[in-house]
């Protein structure tokens, strides 16, 4: 398998000096200092794990013999899919929006684990699964959007009204260019279905610090305006830099009942 890039291991990230340490693990935290005086920033830190609940979960995202972290398969239709016998998530998100350098940076401490990451948008046609051991499964959806799968409704939509162990979808924004129109009608389709979310803002070592302070202040306030299902605080990642991926890593972790203990409303 391939070595693990620099600072996917919480062990590497602890040896930086703090300020550097609480910006990868807690990105958004980075940006708090650069809010105008009285900014409420509750929404900041509605899931904020200490160092055990990051291990733990890294624990999960580590392959060894005994807690092996597979592909599974991949399906166009449900019928295809593999029986629904663990906790589930889901990543989709626009077409380029980073997805699979994502998955590939969550399970980079299985690097048998192959995610393909192809420089042409719309690369993923199929739901990919993604065992973890025991524990929960991962599932690797197309990209809307440009060059999105002729069928790409009917089996996102099946998927996410009928998969019963789905626990949370978590909905992939370029922190970069922000909300597009497509990223609207996701959010619709998810609140329609009533379907918990969260938003994740890819890209960050892209944008300048100006814009994407002004891109996650717009995105909070339109969730706090729009939606009923979606979690208020956003997750903020660089998979380039590991920025917000041991974050990530835990709050999946907890939403498919990994992590009883951590406290995240």
């Amino acid at each position: 398998g391939r070595a693990s890039p620099p600072l996917a291991a919480l062990s590497q990230v602890l040896r930086l000096e703090r300020s550097r340490r609480t910006a990868i693990v807690f990105p958004l935290q980075k940006l708090e200092r650069y809010l105008a005086p009285g900014t409420d920033t509750a929404r900041f830190r509605l899931f904020q794990p200490g160092l055990a609940a990051l291990q733990r979960a890294e624990a999960l995202f580590r392959s060894d013999r005994g807690h092996p972290i597979d592909y599974v398969s991949s399906a166009v239709r449900m019928d295809h899919a593999p029986p629904p016998a663990l906790p589930e998530v889901c990543f989709i998100g626009r077409s380029n929006v980073g997805k699979s350098s994502l998955i590939r940076a969550l399970f980079s401490l299985a690097p048998e684990v192959e995610i393909r990451v192809s420089k042409t948008p719309g690369h993923t046609k199929k739901m990919n699964f993604f065992k973890v051991g025991k524990y929960f499964t991962l599932v690797d959806m197309p990209g809307y959007g440009y060059r999105a799968p002729q069928d790409f409704v009917e089996m996102v939509e099946a998927y996410l009204q009928e998969r019963h162990n789905l626990k949370r979808t978590f909905l992939l924004v370029d922190g970069v260019i922000g909300l597009q129109k497509t990223d609207h009608i996701a959010v619709e389709m998810l609140e329609e279905f009533g379907i918990p979310y969260v938003m994740v803002l890819t890209k960050i070592d892209r944008a300048s610090r100006g814009l994407l302070l002004k891109n996650v202040l717009e995105i909070q306030e339109f969730v706090k305006e729009n939606t009923q299902g979606c979690f208020p605080q956003l997750f903020l990642v660089s998979s380039v830099e590991f920025s917000g991926v041991h974050l990530l890593r835990c709050f999946v972790a907890h939403v498919t009942g990994n992590l009883p203990t951590v406290e995240a409303r």
